[in-house]
């Protein structure tokens, strides 16, 4: 369902000079170029959901905002063989003056719902989400917790393939999240394929078949959960002591 052949990104960052140097009309700029994945190959199967690990700047994000086609490779190829669903950042694709309600409306034909195939699944998503009382308010008035509890229910309710999920569901309350790892399981029961980023470890061996292991942008392991994660756990022990 998605192959990574050497994809590497690099982002372009660019220092300038001071404001007082900017005044008196002589500007100084250097431009540097910061890779952060360095020739990933990396394939995952229908119906397998995928755990990455890794300590922050590691790659994880960037990866899958690649995947999402946020962002374009800078070199290497990218296969994608079904239609995406992604989580990322809290509220990423809302517009935060208009209400839970357009919002499910506008996310579910970006995500390639007709508005006909929306409004027959509105009164579902809003049940899901458990936000109607809530629901005709803008989004900018709504808690981290709500904007994941919004995002889960619109995603899982599109008929994608593939589910992207980046820590969001971390901020959720135990029950709604328990109920999201039970629709994770489903979706996977049902053939579909999943890519997700967790800090918590207990939630990787409990859904991931696979873990792979980010370490300066480059796949340091990758195997069973329970393998990977202990290397992993290992080295970040060594790394704090040092």
């Amino acid at each position: 369902m998605i192959e990574l052949r050497q994809v590497r990104k690099e982002f372009r960052l660019s220092h300038s000079g001071s404001f007082k140097t900017a005044l008196l009309w002589w500007r100084r700029k250097r431009i540097e170029q910061f890779e952060v994945l360095k020739g990933i190959d990396l394939q995952i199967k229908q119906g397998e959901c995928v755990a990455l690990v890794g300590r922050n700047g590691a790659g994880k994000s960037t990866l899958l905002s690649l995947l999402s086609r946020i962002y374009k490779p800078t070199s290497g190829e990218i296969v994608v063989r079904g239609k995406i669903a992604p989580l990322l950042e809290l509220g990423a694709g809302f517009h935060p003056d208009l209400s839970g309600l357009e919002n499910i409306l506008f996310n579910g034909v970006i995500l390639g719902l007709t508005r006909q195939q929306v409004q027959e699944r509105i009164d579902s998503i809003v049940e899901f989400s458990e936000l109607r009382n809530h629901i005709d308010a803008p989004v900018r008035s709504y808690s981290s917790g709500m904007l994941a509890r919004l995002g889960f229910a619109i995603a899982v309710h599109v008929d994608a393939e593939i589910l992207i999920v980046d820590e969001v569901l971390a901020v959720g309350d135990f029950a709604f999240e328990e109920k999201c790892y039970k629709r994770i399981q489903d979706f996977k029961e049902q053939g579909g394929t999943i890519l997700f980023v967790s800090h918590e470890m207990d939630d990787i061996r409990r859904v991931a078949d696979r873990c792979v292991w980010l370490k300066n942008g480059q796949i340091r392991l990758e195997g069973a959960p329970d393998d990977v994660i202990r290397s992993y756990q290992a080295d970040s022990e060594a790394t704090e002591s040092l």
